[in-house]
């Protein structure tokens, strides 16, 4: 029998090196799996003693057999859970207040593994599907105007190499409607100058092209220009990486959050704003400015049509100012009610 860590182990490796998600998106996984054993031992054990509360005894050093003997038992569990103890768990995460965006990817997360184990023989059908995702209320990426991109962009000083390097990520971000996780991972040579394109590594390590204004690169020269110079008094500089941190090596993605948040405060602007906002901004104003749909999925790097479709909700408002105020019907408004005095033929006698 092996233990529940090397079967939730090699569902991760799956993941990673078969499907090729990010480490980050794995730990995700791992973490909802560990919690739906936890549960699942929860439920089953009349005496209450979670998991949480063994591993606190291996960690004092009495509990290593009683560790062990947890972890198999929460193994069999997992091999064993059918349609009602996932509908039980769903229910008590409903409980306990999670929403429902939570709930539908901790359910996906359950239907992935419950499929892998299929796939690799270790369960006869995957039990979550039968049980339906909870529907989800709609709500609207948020973007921001033009106007408001622009006092955003044109926060960031010119002066100093920090600052030249923020105009340029915020740049980059509007520009190209990358992610932030895809921006941090840019090396040098994936900025083509004279093509105008930027080489991108999205989601599932899948590569992209994404076109790139003239204005970006602009903000990008000049902020090598500093970087360069940096990069000649520091022998520990990775020269390799495009957006780099004081100490010369890649910024994470928490990093541009932290400097978007100063220069959002210091043009005044809402600070519940996010570097994805850039990216919603990007798709909302492509497509009110006539591109299509199916160039902006393949803008965004999106797999699915659908998730572009969301962006339509926004630029519906904007479609509806324009036929207000184009349309004659709207212009010069309804034509009034006819007349008493009508014809023979029931018209009123304006229309003959």
């Amino acid at each position: 029998m092996e233990d529940n860590n090397a079967i939730v182990e090699r569902f991760l490796n799956y993941l990673k090196y078969e499907k090729r998600f990010s480490e980050h998106t794995a730990k995700c996984y791992g973490a909802d799996l560990a919690q739906y054993g936890d549960f699942l031992l929860r439920t089953h054990d009349e005496e209450g003693c979670s998991s949480s509360d063994l591993s606190a005894d291996h960690h004092h050093g009495g509990g290593t057999a009683v560790a062990l003997e947890t972890e198999q038992r929460v193994d069999q569990l997992l091999l064993k859970a059918d349609v009602n103890e996932a509908r039980s768990y769903l229910a008590h995460l409903s409980e306990k207040g999670y929403s429902k965006a939570t709930i539908a990817r901790k359910l996906a997360t359950l239907r992935s593994f419950y499929k892998f184990l299929v796939k690799t023989n270790r369960c006869s059908s995957n039990p979550l599907s039968a049980v339906r995702t909870p529907k989800q209320e709609k709500k609207l990426p948020r973007f921001l105007e033009y106007e408001e991109v622009k006092r955003l962009l044109d926060a960031p000083p010119l002066e100093t190499w920090l600052g030249a390097r923020d105009r340029a990520i915020l740049e980059t971000l509007y520009s190209t409607g990358i992610r932030v996780s895809e921006l941090v991972g840019l090396n040098m040579d994936d900025i083509d100058f004279l093509g105008e394109v930027v080489h991108v590594r999205g989601k599932g390590k899948k590569e992209r092209i994404a076109p790139i204004s003239s204005s970006a690169l602009q903000a990008i020269q000049h902020y090598m220009e500093f970087r360069n110079k940096r990069a000649q008094s520091n022998s520990h500089f990775d020269t390799k990486v495009l957006f780099v941190n004081k100490h010369g090596q890649r910024l994470s993605t928490r990093s541009v959050r932290r400097k978007m948040d100063k220069y959002l405060k210091m043009v005044g602007l809402d600070p519940a704003i996010s570097p994805h906002t850039l990216r919603h901004s990007f798709a909302t104003h492509m497509l009110n400015n006539g591109a299509d749909l199916r160039s902006v999925q393949e803008l965004l790097g999106h797999q699915s049509l659908s998730t572009t479709q969301v962006y339509t909700h926004l630029t519906t408002r904007r479609l509806k100012e324009v036929y207000d105020q184009a349309h004659p019907r709207e212009t010069f408004g309804t034509p009034q009610p006819p007349h008493s005095d009508q014809d023979s033929n029931g018209y009123d006698e304006h229309y003959q």
